[in-house]
């Protein structure tokens, strides 16, 4: 007997490619299949760039367009109606996050999918083209989206939850007149933390200096341990995304038995085709709360301001002392007067 007012749970599966040609999957509420979607075309100045062959990314002028095809794949053992539609996605704390349900911006009311439906069999794929057309009056800079392709299982007597899936390619599109702005990012720092479990983390802190968000993987390697230990190479962990002028940190995770160092890194990032390397020494904090290596930096930086306040206070205890000298005297020399 199904339940009246049965809660609907809504779930959403934000899984999206990251090896080029990799189609986005998601669990269907229905089976125990997936559901994919990927970008099917590129535009040619971009055949070097392995993001534009994951996402939907270009530079255009106000006034211009551009489609795009994506592919839709029903992997479930059911058929799936299939619902397409861009919405809205921004840059934060080193993270792409996607807007809550259905939310717009600029980018995503700039956007057309066509079809908007597609109902596909099991094992049938559908294509889509997604239209961008960007306004006269537009503004330079960057803008985020993601064009979703979502799935809803409906409540049965059986059971009465149902979940909304959906699976997305990204949307980058900068705007502005002229060339392209460069991509260009550096790394400022490596520093050697721990993270809640103990395991030793060395952290890449890394500037975007360029016009573009850099979406930033890597490798790391460790030379010149204790004993004349190396390690590696360590892949940096997935998913860090950097907006122009934001700087965030790169992580990479080692084995808990790793001695603390000290340790030569040497990193190689890169973003599309921009890469940038970095080299520099770690040691590992120890787990009763020991200080990261940047935090030894920052404490050396406060020696000479500890320093000159000590000397100041010495000097300022040395002038009263000299005062209350002179005017002890003074005093004794008026008495004698007398």
């Amino acid at each position: 007997m199904r339940r009246s007012g049965s809660l609907v749970v809504l779930l959403l599966s934000l899984t999206l490619a990251w090896a080029a040609g990799e189609p986005a999957q998601a669990r269907s509420g229905q089976t125990d299949g997936t559901v994919g979607i990927r970008l099917i075309d590129a535009p040619q100045n971009r055949a070097d760039d392995p993001r534009a062959r994951l996402y939907i990314v270009d530079h255009l002028a106000p006034g211009s367009s551009i489609n795009r095809r994506v592919e839709v794949a029903n992997h479930t053992d059911a058929p799936q109606h299939v619902e397409l539609y861009a919405a809205a996605a921004s840059i934060d704390d080193g993270g792409f996050r996607f807007g809550e349900a259905r939310e717009a911006n600029e980018l995503a009311g700039w956007t057309r999918v066509a079809p908007g439906t597609l109902d596909l069999q099991p094992e049938e794929k559908g294509t889509a083209t997604v239209t961008i057309d960007v306004p006269k009056d537009a503004r330079e800079g960057e803008r985020y989206g993601v064009v979703w392709a979502e799935m809803q299982a409906v409540a049965s007597e059986d059971q009465a939850i149902g979940a909304i899936n959906r699976v997305g390619v990204r949307m980058y599109l900068s705007v502005g007149v002229g060339g392209e702005p460069a991509t260009d990012f550096e790394i400022t720092d490596i520093e050697g933390r721990r993270d809640e479990d103990g395991n030793p983390v060395v952290a890449a802190i890394v500037r975007n200096i360029g016009g573009r968000a850099v979406d930033l993987s890597g490798e790391l390697r460790l030379s010149n341990g204790p004993g004349g230990l190396s390690a590696g190479p360590v892949p940096a962990e997935a998913g860090t995304t950097i907006a122009k002028g934001q700087s965030g940190p790169v992580l990479f995770i080692l084995d808990p038995a790793l001695p603390p160092g000290p340790w030569v890194a040497q990193i190689k990032m890169r973003s599309g085709n921009t890469s940038r390397e970095a080299s520099g020494t770690v040691t590992f904090p120890d787990e009763r709360g020991g200080v990261t290596e940047g935090e030894l930096k920052d404490a050396g930086k406060m020696v000479p301001l500890i320093a000159g306040g000590i000397v100041g206070v010495l000097l300022l205890s040395w002038f009263f002392f000299w005062f209350f000298v002179r005017r002890r005297k003074k005093n004794r020399d008026e008495e004698d007067a007398t």
